[in-house]
């Protein structure tokens, strides 16, 4: 374990069994929650209803190359999470802010982003690396962990054979049913919406679902484009000589260029996000739909109008945070029940990793 390391663990007392905790959700909360308690002497287990890490910090994988489909890059500030990010070496690697624009509702008027001057990070080979290397140390034993993804958690319910602890009604694949018991606190690390579904569902804590009330989170629709016919050259540029943009068109509200990030590989892709006020009104239409609609914009922001090879929609229901709740974490040490995630502070990568990992701090104290 590296120095930096040590200044997150704080030791069990000589004698006393690990505690044993269930976090659910694999995305950046979730894992720094679990690393934490982990490395503080914890038995922890981590679930997730999907087979990859990250949440939104996701990747598709195409014959065309990766897309970033959820979280497009990450800021440092805290320097805690600088520490640890420091210990990935060049799996986080900068991107290029400088081509970086702002464009006014028509897709014209460029001019460099403000928020070019704060360094953009980027994991490699794609986002979804960042918390897969971050929970690597759950996923191998190393920290006496387990992980398991695919499991879907429909109820959270006292343990039958020991009251005071808890178990976790799952749904595996082909809807398999297990239970798992014998845990003394339980973590939800997931959208705010599913998690007050899952407290109502169970019954428990109304003190958390009316806080979870406050919380406002709006959709997004994302668009990922291929381009493998393009040849671009210094004499004939395919598109915009940018290669990120935040847009006001009332359609899209960002623009990136796949390619443009450090080990991407070369083929041009682009991920075309739409506004949240166009997402929420369109949340339901179909993803051919929104295809598109959000094909339009783009060629009329970027003058790409070549029909691409590769055009797929995803919609994420629970994308950006519009209202956080205000506060790190919500737990109840007594109940054994705590939830945290981006939602709670904000919508960056990095509100999620403190989310998680001051309500880890809180846990192990």
């Amino acid at each position: 374990m590296s120095s930096s390391d040590q200044t997150l663990v704080s030791s069990l007392p000589d004698g006393q069994s690990p505690r044993r905790i269930a976090v659910i959700g694999a995305g950046m909360a979730g894992v720094s929650c679990a690393r934490q308690l982990a490395q503080a002497g914890w038995s922890v287990t981590l679930l997730d209803k999907s087979r990859g890490w990250g949440g939104r910090m996701a990747t598709r994988k195409t014959e065309f190359g990766g897309f970033d489909h959820g979280a497009q890059y990450f800021t440092v500030r805290d320097a805690r999470f600088e520490r640890l990010l420091d210990q990935l070496g060049d799996r986080v690697q900068p991107w290029a802010p400088e081509t970086m624009r702002v464009l006014d509702q028509e897709g014209l008027a460029l001019a460099p982003s403000p928020a070019a001057a704060e360094t953009h990070w980027v994991a490699t080979p794609g986002m979804s690396a960042l918390a897969r290397e971050l929970g690597a140390p759950l996923a191998d034993g190393s920290l006496g962990a387990s992980v398991s993804l695919g499991i879907r958690v429909r109820r959270i319910e006292r343990d039958a054979i020991h009251p005071e602890q808890w178990q976790l009604r799952c749904e595996g694949a082909e809807g398999a049913q297990q239970v798992l018991g014998g845990f003394d606190q339980v973590v939800l690390a997931v959208p705010h919406p599913q998690a007050l579904e899952l407290l109502q569902d169970s019954q428990l804590a109304p003190e958390f679902q009316q806080a979870l009330a406050s919380v406002e989170v709006a959709p997004c629709w994302t668009l990922m484009l291929a381009f493998p016919q393009a040849t671009p050259s210094e004499q004939e540029p395919f598109g915009p000589a940018w290669s990120a943009a935040r847009s006001q068109q009332h359609r899209v509200r960002w623009l990136a260029r796949e390619n443009s990030k450090p080990g991407r590989g070369s083929i041009e892709r682009w991920t075309v996000q739409a506004s949240p006020e166009w997402s929420a009104e369109h949340v339901n239409d179909s993803a051919e739909r929104i295809s598109a609609k959000l094909l339009k914009g783009f060629a009329e922001i970027t003058g790409i109008r070549a029909e691409p090879s590769h055009a797929v929609a995803h919609r994420w229901l629970y994308a950006q945070t519009r209202r956080p709740l205000g506060q790190p974490y919500l737990a109840d040490r007594a109940l054994g029940i705590a939830l945290c995630g981006d939602w709670c502070l904000g919508h960056r990568v990095e509100d999620a990793f403190v989310s998680g990992l001051e309500l880890g701090l809180h846990l192990a104290a």
